[in-house]
C-alpha cells in the first residue's frame, strides 16, 4: 500500500472503531481490534488491564450512547506510522459522562490494519 492508501485505511478503521462505541456494537469492534489486543486504563484508582474476552461483554452490557440520545463527539487528533506495518492513532471520544483520549496501536496483519492495543485517559465531565 501508499502512504496515503495507508492512512485513509487506518481512518476507516478508527471509524468503525467510532461507530462501535457510540452504538455500543461488538459486532463492529470485533472488526477492528485484533482478538488478543489489551484494553488498558490508568484513569482510576487502580489500573484497569483487560482482554477483549473480557471488555466486549462490558460494551454489551452498556446502554449504547445512541440510545441514549448522545450526541457524537468523537475525532482523529493524529495518525503516525513508525513503519509499513504499525501505526498508532490519537483520539477524542465522548461517552457521558466521561470525556476519553484514546492511544490506539495498530498492526497491519492477515490483510488489514487491526487495533493490538488500546491505552486510554478519561476526565468526568463538569
Amino acid at each position: 500500500m501508499s502512504p496515503a492508501a495507508d492512512f485513509e485505511a487506518v481512518a476507516a478503521v478508527l471509524q468503525i472503531y467510532f461507530d462501535g462505541l457510540h452504538h455500543s456494537d461488538t459486532q463492529r469492534l470485533r472488526q477492528v481490534f485484533h482478538p488478543r489486543a489489551i484494553y488498558a486504563c490508568a484513569s482510576g484508582e487502580t489500573p484497569l488491564l483487560l482482554s477483549m474476552a473480557e471488555y466486549f461483554p462490558i460494551v454489551d452490557q452498556r446502554p449504547s450512547p445512541a440510545s441514549l440520545g448522545q450526541p457524537r463527539r468523537d475525532r482523529i487528533l493524529a495518525i503516525e506510522f513508525a513503519g509499513p506495518v504499525t501505526a498508532l492513532a490519537r483520539l477524542e471520544c465522548v461517552i457521558e459522562p466521561k470525556a476519553f483520549v484514546d492511544l490506539l496501536s495498530l498492526i497491519y496483519v492477515e490483510g488489514r490494519w487491526q487495533v493490538i492495543s488500546k491505552v486510554f485517559h478519561y476526565e468526568l465531565m463538569t
